[in-house]
């Protein structure tokens, strides 16, 4: 005990000695100290603005001070919001590349991709409003774009099937609008408020139409995720490729019949029921009833024994990433 109380005092004693030390630097107060040190130590950066950009091909108007403005804000925001910002990068590299092919097949412009990143983060979440899925769409848009939306089955959480959906409903809006920045504005708004305050300004340009908070600010959040995504490094983010999600491997199976015990489906299968729900986050029940009596693709985790070493094996890759 008394050996423990000496070493107790001594390292009391030292701590004791260490902030004296720090803090008590002869002829400086600690105010000029703390200033020094945040001046050495602690910097913070404004974002870089291009002089030109574009969205979906169109030019983005950066000429005005209030469109510049307004992306910086959005570029800040994002910019210094890391743990967000690091997630949408580890989840991109997984779920992009399933993505950008279903956008290519529908003709939609490949930034879109961003608006789903600022939609949700690349995950099935949920919103106040009850919009669902990566796309974020209520039950009523959903199942208007072929989405199926029951108690057992949400096709809004399948990212394939979603995507999908999300190209026809941008593809419709672009119809209307004939600009790609007013369809995602309309996808955030909804198509009948945005033609409203357009019929009301008397202009059909969305950098240039008064609207609420959230809508005014959608496309420069899109516009800013696309910069930093594009440069990632320039705006201080160095992820090594290593860190990134990888994408999954699956195979494929049929799910079909009525009142189908899904515990004992993944044991069939040779997977878990985690798996299962993990890889198809659309099933929504543990017991499929399937009163239409429909068939269903699932996704299962790759041969036994590939998923993990597929997610683990070889070589850590430590470049740099540049874009994604």
């Amino acid at each position: 005990m008394k050996k423990l109380s000496i070493v107790a005092i001594v390292l009391a004693s030292l701590a004791i000695a260490g902030e004296a030390f720090i803090f008590a630097t002869p002829k400086e107060d600690s105010d000029e100290v703390q200033t020094k040190a945040i001046m050495h130590d602690y910097r913070v950066y404004a974002p870089v603005i291009p002089d030109t950009m574009t969205f979906c091909g169109e030019e983005v108007p950066l000429s005005l001070y209030y469109v510049r403005e307004a992306l910086d804000n959005e570029l800040i925001i994002n910019m210094y919001r890391q743990s967000s910002t690091v997630l949408y990068f580890k989840r991109a590299n997984r779920y992009f590349p399933i993505i950008e092919p279903i956008l290519k097949k529908n003709n939609i412009p490949e930034d879109m991709k961003y608006l789903c990143v600022i939609e949700s983060g690349l995950t099935n979440a949920t919103s106040p409003a009850k919009a669902q899925g990566f796309w974020q769409f209520v039950s009523s848009t959903g199942t208007h774009y072929g989405l199926t939306v029951t108690d057992e089955i949400d096709m809004r959480n399948d990212v394939e099937a979603s995507t999908e959906a999300a190209c026809k409903y941008l593809q419709s809006l672009y119809n209307r609008f004939h600009s790609w920045s007013a369809a995602a504005a309309a996808y955030n708004c909804g198509e009948n408020g945005l033609s409203k305050r357009m019929q009301s300004q008397g202009t059909t340009n969305y950098y240039d139409i008064r609207l609420n908070t959230e809508t005014s600010r959608y496309v420069f959040r899109i516009l800013a995720m696309k910069l930093i995504m594009q440069h990632p490094q320039q705006y201080g983010y160095f992820l090594r490729h290593c860190d990134l999600y990888p994408p999954i491997p699956t195979r494929t199976t049929t799910l079909s019949g009525q009142n189908v015990d899904l515990y004992q489906f993944a044991r069939k299968n040779n997977t878990t029921y985690k798996m299962l729900r993990t890889l198809n986050p659309w099933i929504q029940t543990d017991m499929l009833k399937n009163k239409a009596n429909k068939s269903y693709t699932v996704k299962l985790p790759a041969e036994k024994g590939l998923l993990h070493k597929h997610l683990t094996n070889g070589k850590k890759d430590t470049r740099l990433i540049t874009h994604i």
